[in-house]
Order: C-alpha cells, then structure tokens, then sequence
C-alpha cells in the first residue's frame, strides 16, 4: 500500500476522480462524511436532468454536447430527504473506523488487521464486542493468547457503535481532495470554537 492507509479503502467511480460533485442530503448536510459521499460529474447531471437533485454549486469547466454546454456540478443536493441508517453494518471498514485507524494495543497506525479479543479458538465469536483494529505485530504477538496471557491491554473495549457516532468519526479523517465550494457544505454543522 503505497499512500495513505485510510484512503486505500475508500473507492471511488472513475469519473469521480475528475470534477466529483459533492452530494447532500435534503437537508443540506452530506449523505456521508467518510468516506464522503461524492458522484461522478455524469452521474450529478444525469440526476439533475431527472429532477432528483438541485445543483447548489458548478466548477468553472463545463462539458458539451452538439446541441448544449452545461456548467459541471461541484454540489447536489437531494430533493427527496434519504433517511440515515440506524443500523451500522459489521465491515473491516466501519471496524477500523470506529477504532480511529489505530491497534488497540499499541496505538500504531498502519498496516492494520484485526484480532478477536476473546480468541475463536476458546469461543470467541466475531462481532463488534470482541473484534479490535490491531497492528500486525500485536495481532501476531496476542496470537490465540488471552490479554492476560500475554500481558497486553486495550485502549478502549470494543463495542458497537451508533451511526451518528460513526458519521461524526469520520468527519476527522478529510480526504485528500476539498473542492473550495464544498467547505460551506462540509462542516456547516460543526461546533465552533469559542
């Protein structure tokens, strides 16, 4: 893995990697902070033309067709409100995101796997209450030991996490690319410094 360790798990649409418009729910908030809901430049106008979003903000380039020059889209927001999901699926993603890219032994960042606290070889099962981002190294040196086995602590228990918790986690992890016209969008409802 050659760049960043949290960014190699977000993919995005090809079109996405020039021109992305960022998508807002109905109520002006983005759909997902990370990874961050973005579309393709096609696929923004493609739902504007369908009447299922409205552009707020357009880039400068713009794109032509033989009869028509439409300004590409830098926002969108939804017509119709998608409610947020209540229930946060068990991913290697939402795992590593709940435990702040970080092994929860030691506290490295990178090369990240994950261990089941209590081991499946003495009952452990597979859920977000026994499962913990964990580096390598530590994931190797716990092994199908207990914590007490082998001397070794967690920085927080693992538990399940709310989706709001999540949505506001990954607001600390910014991809590596803001569009000036989303940061009105982007962090609207952040609390402000006094």
């Amino acid at each position: 893995m050659d760049g960043d360790f949290r960014t190699d798990f977000v993919r995005q649409p090809a079109g996405a990697r020039h021109h992305p418009a960022l998508v807002l729910n109905a109520d002006y908030r983005p759909l997902s902070y990370y990874p961050l809901s973005l579309w393709s430049w096609q696929d923004a106008i493609k739902a504007a033309y369908m009447d299922r979003v409205d552009i707020v903000a357009e880039y400068d380039q713009v794109v032509r067709s033989p009869s028509t020059e439409i300004r590409i889209p830098s926002v969108v927001v939804l017509r119709d409100y998608v409610k947020p999901q209540k229930r946060v699926a068990f991913t290697r993603f939402n795992l590593f995101l709940r435990d702040e890219f970080i092994c929860q032994y030691c506290g490295s960042k990178g090369d990240l796997t994950f261990d089941h606290v209590i081991p499946r070889a003495a009952g452990g099962v597979t859920s977000w209450q026994n499962v913990v981002a964990a580096c390598s190294p530590c994931n190797l040196r716990k092994g199908s030991k207990s914590l007490q086995q082998t001397h070794m602590h967690l920085r927080k228990p693992p538990r399940q996490p709310e989706a709001e918790e999540l949505r506001n986690m990954g607001r600390k992890f910014p991809p590596n690319h803001l569009h000036e016209s989303w940061m009105d969008f982007l962090y609207w409802d952040a609390e402000l410094e006094a």
